[in-house]
């Protein structure tokens, strides 16, 4: 079946996957409370009974690819030794971080670290500080830094990273499947096995980018009711939701090296310049205290709570934070990792890992002291009541209350919005292609992926979305997104089992390194991995 007349679908991937996708659409219009309920019981399904392993995964792969970053390994250069960058540091460091973050770091930048000092769900019940305390703040940055950096940009960097080493270096096909060939062998080329390990790839992703979006939405329809006082509803999160898709569906179809480029670059340059604005207007000094006070917290207390399963922390804190934050990194994970392949031939895993793994999480730990701090600071010496925002309007209201604090704020506001909806395009830009490269057969790294799937697989990630923030909210205000990512995470979690095992066994038991390449022959015999 042809697609773009050089193309062919692949039927055994995308009629399943979409199929599946179309039901929960069908579902959340007829009967929105069961696909509620259903995501609610894979939430605390696999984020309770698995947390365990959710948490033995996220330290792993943070400790496959330390060894690879500070090993020979890391001079490998993905497409052997004269391959060359497709794009410059700055510009894939931007499409990367862009890409993968969508608004995460935006929508929760003031509105984590103050749900978590002013205890607003539960989350410090099991400290042995009180709620809005100097110790509260400390835990609060302390805990962000935890869950927006070294962890999480792991697992996105293992995946990408053996995505990338398998099909540029070890002659694999562009796929997910590729990155398993270590530890199942063979196997790996069965078409039932990669048709398998696709499917449920594609349905973690549309989840996964599906409750993302619908975060967004919520996100931004309380910014527009903040600023100009238009009542958040269903009508303006499908107005959203259709301005949303429609930019990331239109740049998904210009291309990788146009549509996405574009956006990334606007998208980094805008991050850059709020953090600006806060470092001028903010308590500078105080988010300098607070931050290096808080790294500290934060490395004294790293292997508690990299290992804790709710134990120690509680089910406010770990499950509902940490834990779902993990599950929605790791549905991320397969597709993220062939967007950031596709971007990174040329580039050693050191560089790769620089780009991917060191410079987001930096950036994350940065984000969150400045925007962070600053809230913290302010609901401290009762500048803002910002607990009373969120308690009142929601987990992702605090936002806003923050940004009409600040100079020039009838600026700012409209700019956060700007930004949220550019971020969301970009990283639905990136993944919708990444969805429509996974339904097609025999297509390569360097190759766009069908227009008429983008456009497919676009709007029906939008439609999920607006389904679960219109009916779906819950005390938290974005509790039936929250259940949809879960879901999507734990659907792929055997998967990234094998993934970072696969990890291990290529560069820490092998211990491949760049001069250690493997020759044609024992390539063609499959010695090496297979």
């Amino acid at each position: 079946m042809s697609v773009n007349g050089k193309k062919s679908l692949n039927v055994g991937v995308f009629v399943p996957a979409f199929a599946i996708v179309l039901i929960a659409v069908a579902v959340g219009l007829i009967n929105n409370e069961l696909l509620v309920k259903v995501a609610k019981d894979i939430f605390y399904f696999s984020l309770s009974d698995f947390a365990w392993l959710y948490q033995l995964l996220a330290v792993s792969a943070l400790g496959v690819v330390a060894y690879i970053f500070f090993s020979k390994a890391g001079n490998i250069r993905l497409g052997g030794a004269n391959a060359k960058p497709t794009f410059s540091m700055a510009t894939t460091f931007a499409m990367a971080l862009t890409g993968g973050i969508a608004t995460g770091v935006v929508t929760y930048s003031v509105n984590e670290p103050i749900i978590y000092m002013g205890n607003i769900y539960g989350e410090i019940a099991n400290q042995s500080f009180a709620a809005n305390t100097g110790e509260a703040a400390v835990f609060a940055i302390a805990r962000s830094f935890h869950n927006w950096s070294f962890i999480p940009y792991a697992i996105y960097s293992i995946v990408g990273l053996m995505i990338g080493y398998m099909h540029y270096n070890r002659k694999k096909d562009f796929s997910i499947a590729s990155t398993i060939a270590p530890v199942i062998g063979g196997h790996e080329r069965k078409p039932v096995v990669r048709s398998l390990i696709d499917i449920i790839s594609v349905l973690a992703i549309a989840l996964g980018l599906a409750s993302s979006l619908g975060a967004g939405l919520a996100l931004i329809g309380s910014g527009i009711e903040a600023e100009y006082g238009i009542k958040s509803s269903p009508t303006t999160w499908l107005v959203l939701t259709l301005l949303i898709s429609a930019i990331f569906i239109t740049s998904a179809l210009s291309g990788l090296k146009r549509g996405i480029r574009f956006l990334s670059s606007v998208n980094a340059y805008i991050f850059y310049g709020f953090m600006v604005i806060l470092l001028l207007v903010g308590p500078v000094s105080y988010i300098f205290s607070l931050s290096v006070t808080s790294l500290g917290y934060w490395l004294d207390n790293f292997f508690l709570w990299a290992f804790d399963t709710k134990e120690s922390g509680g089910e406010a804190l770990v499950t509902w934070w940490t834990m779902y934050d993990w599950s929605i990194w790791i549905a991320y994970a397969p597709l993220m990792g062939l967007f950031l392949a596709r971007i990174s031939y040329g580039r050693t895993l050191r560089e790769f890992l620089i780009i991917n793994w060191i410079l987001p999480s930096v950036f994350g730990m940065v984000w969150f002291a400045i925007w962070g701090g600053s809230a913290i600071k302010w609901q401290l010496d009762g500048t803002l009541d910002l607990v009373k925002v969120v308690t009142e309007n929601g987990a992702v209201s605090g936002l806003w209350g923050f940004l009409q604090h600040l100079p020039f704020s009838a600026v700012l506001v409209p700019l956060a919005i700007f930004t949220l909806i550019i971020s969301f395009a970009t990283a639905a830009d990136s993944m919708s292609s990444t969805i429509a490269t996974i339904c097609t057969k025999n297509i390569s790294a360097d190759e766009e992926s069908p227009k008429a799937q983008k456009i497919i697989w676009g709007l029906s990630i939008g439609a999920i979305a607006y389904i679960m923030v219109a009916f779906g909210g819950g005390a938290q205000g974005v509790d039936g997104i929250k259940f949809l990512a879960a879901a999507g995470g734990f659907s792929v979690l055997f998967l990234f089992v094998l993934i970072v095992a696969a990890g291990a066994r290529v560069f820490i038991t092998k211990k491949e390194c760049a001069d250690e390449e493997p020759s044609a022959s024992s390539l063609k015999a499959g010695v090496v991995n297979d």
